[in-house]
C-alpha cells in the first residue's frame, strides 16, 4: 500500500504543513535528566506509550524503523492502518513519525519525538499534519482536531507516568 498524502517525511522539517492540511503542534515536559529520557525513549519507541493511552496497536516490528506498518485502533472499531517514514535514534533526541495508509480516517502525517535539552530538560513534542479522508472525519470537522489536540496532550501526561516510574511498565 502507498502513502494517502504527497509529503512523506515533512514532519522531520519543524512547523511544515502542506497547502490544504491542518497542522498540529503539542509540547510536552516530561521531566529531568537521562535515565528520565532514556524511559521516555523507550516508552515511545517500543509502541508503550500508545498502549498505554490505552489504544491498541498492531505493528510488524517491537520497534518503530522505517517501513514498519502500525495499525492503530481507537474505540476498539476505528482502524488506522499507519507506515512509519522516519525515526530518530540519538544521545539527546528520539522518536519517529508515521504517515497513512489507505482506510485511515485522516490522511497526512504525525511524529512524536523525546528530546532532552541542555538543561536536562526532557520533552515529548508531537507535530502533523493532516486532513479528514473518511465521510464521518470529515463530518466531525473541528471537533476532529479537537480530539487529535487532546489525544496528544494525553500522551504527554501518559509517558511522563512512565518516565518516572520504570515499575509503571
Amino acid at each position: 500500500m502507498s502513502f494517502t498524502y504527497d509529503d512523506v517525511g515533512a514532519t522531520r522539517e519543524p512547523g511544515f504543513c502542506p497547502p490544504g492540511f491542518h497542522p498540529l503542534h503539542v509540547r510536552a515536559r516530561i521531566g529531568e535528566g537521562h535515565d528520565v529520557f532514556h524511559r521516555a525513549a523507550e516508552a515511545v519507541m517500543t509502541w508503550e506509550m500508545h498502549r498505554a493511552l490505552g489504544v491498541g496497536i498492531a505493528a510488524t516490528a517491537e520497534r518503530a524503523a522505517p517501513d514498519v506498518d502500525v495499525t492503530v485502533t481507537l474505540a476498539g472499531v476505528i482502524k488506522a492502518p499507519c507506515r512509519v517514514v522516519w525515526t530518530a535514534e540519538e544521545p539527546r533526541r528520539a522518536g519517529w513519525a508515521y504517515g497513512t495508509l489507505p482506510g485511515h480516517p485522516e490522511c497526512g502525517e504525525e511524529s512524536f519525538v523525546v528530546d532532552r535539552t541542555g538543561d536536562g530538560t526532557v520533552w515529548l513534542t508531537i507535530s502533523a499534519f493532516s486532513r479528514a479522508a473518511k465521510w464521518y472525519a470529515r463530518a466531525a470537522g473541528p471537533a476532529t482536531r479537537g480530539l487529535q489536540q487532546a489525544y496528544a496532550r494525553r500522551c504527554g501526561t501518559v509517558l511522563r507516568t512512565l518516565a518516572d516510574d520504570p515499575k509503571a511498565w
